[in-house]
C-alpha cells in the first residue's frame, strides 16, 4: 500500500495509541472538528470521528466491510455473525435472534439477572468497601453468558477461562503478535462443549436451536462472539454507568428519587464511555468519505466514542446528563448489520445491576482514596471500581 501523505491529516500523524487509550476526549473532539476522517499514522488507518460519517460507515457494508483476512477475531474463531456480511453474515445471525428480542429477554432472564444481581451483593465484604467491578460487574456478566448459552456441563468459571484465553490471543493478534496456544485450546475446549450441546437434543438451548441451520463448527464460532460481547461489553456497561453516576451526586441524587430515570443514565453513560470504544471496517473500493479519499483495502476505524460526543447532535457533549432526550441516539451498540445482536439483554443487565445495588447498598459512594477512570484503545473501563457504603448489605 502506497504510504499516506502526513500533510494530508496533520493532527492524525501525532495522535498517538496511548493518547487513544489513556484520555481520548479531547484529541477526539479536535480531529471532529478539524479532520473528521483522519488518516492515524499509529493505526496505520483512518479514524472517523463525527457521527453522520460514522453512520454512513456502519451502514454500508458493502463499501466497509468486516470480512477482511485482517479481522482478529476471525482468526482465533473462524468466520461469525462478527466477522461476515451479506447473504452470510445474515445465515450465521439469524438463528440466534429471536432469543434477544425485548420480549424474551425479559421473560428469559429477569429472573436469573435478579438471583444473580443479589447473590453478589449478598457476598460483598461486611466491611463496606469492594471492587465493584471484580466482585460484581465480571461475575454477572459470565453468569448470564453462561445462562444464555446453556453449555451442557459448564460452569461460569469454565466460561470464563475460555473468555480469558481467547481474548489475549485476539489480542496478540491485533498488536502483531503471534497468538498464544492457550487461546487455540480454549476455543478447543469450547468447540466441544458445543459438539456436546447440540449432541443432547433434549436440552433446550440457544445452541441446539441455531444447530438446525448451521454446521457445529459455525455454531462454536458464534458461540465464542456471544460470549465474548457478553462479557466484555457489559462488564464494561455496568462498571462504567456505575463510575457516571456514583462520580455525581447530583445527578446519582436524580436516580434515586424516581428510579424512572435509571434508563437514562445507562443510556448517557453508553454515550459518554462506550464499551467498544471503536469497530473496525475496510474498504472494498475506492470511495469518497467527507473529506477523504479512501483506498481500496484501507482501514477505516469508526470512533464510537468520538460520534458519541459530536456537539452537532449532543449539546454540551462532555456533561452527563440523566435527563437527556435524545441520550438514546448513541452509537455504543453501533449501527447498521452488526448493531448488537444481544442490546436488550445488556440494556436489562444493567438496569437491575444498578438497581439493586442502589437499593441494597445504604450512601453507595466511589472511594476517595482510590480513584478510578476508564481505559483502553478497543474496550474501555476502569481497571477496578472501588466503593464504599455504610454497612452491611
Amino acid at each position: 500500500m502506497t504510504p499516506r501523505l502526513v500533510g494530508s491529516s496533520p493532527l492524525g500523524a501525532t495522535t498517538t495509541l496511548a493518547e487513544l487509550a489513556d484520555d481520548p476526549h479531547q484529541r477526539l473532539a479536535l480531529l471532529r472538528a478539524h479532520e473528521p476522517v483522519s488518516w492515524t499514522t499509529e493505526l496505520n488507518g483512518w479514524l472517523v470521528t463525527r457521527r453522520d460519517l460514522a453512520l454512513t460507515v456502519m451502514r454500508d457494508a458493502t463499501t466497509f466491510t468486516v470480512d477482511d483476512p485482517r479481522f482478529s477475531t476471525a482468526q482465533v474463531v473462524g468466520p461469525s455473525m462478527l466477522s461476515l456480511d451479506g447473504d452470510e453474515h445474515t445465515r450465521h445471525r439469524e438463528p440466534f435472534t429471536a432469543p434477544f428480542r425485548p420480549r424474551e429477554v425479559h421473560e428469559g432472564f429477569a429472573a436469573h439477572i435478579e438471583r444473580e444481581s443479589d447473590r453478589l451483593i449478598t457476598a460483598l465484604p461486611r466491611t463496606g468497601a469492594a471492587d465493584l467491578r471484580r466482585a460484581f460487574a465480571a461475575p454477572l456478566a459470565v453468569a448470564v453468558v453462561t445462562e444464555a448459552l446453556g453449555l451442557t456441563g459448564t460452569t461460569p468459571d469454565t466460561v470464563l477461562a475460555w473468555y480469558d484465553a481467547i481474548v489475549r490471543s485476539v489480542s496478540d493478534i491485533t498488536a502483531g503478535h503471534a497468538a498464544s496456544p492457550a487461546g487455540t485450546e480454549a476455543y478447543a475446549q469450547l468447540r466441544a462443549a458445543v459438539e456436546a450441546t447440540v449432541a443432547d437434543r433434549d436440552t433446550a438451548s440457544l445452541l441446539v436451536s441455531a444447530a438446525g441451520r448451521l454446521t457445529v463448527p459455525e455454531v462454536a464460532s458464534n458461540a465464542a462472539v456471544l460470549m465474548f460481547g457478553g462479557i466484555e461489553t457489559t462488564e464494561a456497561m455496568i462498571t462504567n454507568a456505575l463510575l457516571h453516576l456514583l462520580g455525581d451526586p447530583a445527578q446519582l441524587a436524580l436516580v434515586q428519587a424516581d428510579f424512572g430515570l435509571l434508563d437514562g443514565a445507562i443510556e448517557e453513560s453508553l454515550r459518554l464511555e462506550p464499551g467498544a470504544a471503536v469497530v473496525d471496517r475496510y474498504a472494498t473500493r475506492d470511495t469518497v468519505l467527507g473529506p477523504a479519499a479512501i483506498r481500496r483495502g484501507d482501514l477505516v476505524t469508526v470512533s464510537l466514542t468520538g460520534a458519541n460526543r459530536d456537539p452537532a447532535v449532543f449539546p454540551d457533549p462532555d456533561r452527563f446528563d440523566v435527563r437527556r432526550e435524545n441520550a438514546r441516539l448513541q452509537l455504543a451498540f453501533a449501527h447498521g448489520p452488526h448493531y448488537c445482536l444481544a442490546a436488550h439483554l445488556a440494556r436489562l443487565e444493567t438496569r437491575i445491576a444498578l438497581h439493586r445495588l442502589l437499593e441494597r447498598l445504604p450512601a453507595l459512594r466511589l472511594d476517595p482514596d482510590r480513584p478510578a477512570a476508564p481505559q483502553g484503545l478497543v474496550f474501555r473501563k476502569p481497571s477496578a471500581l472501588h466503593v464504599l457504603w455504610d454497612g452491611p448489605a
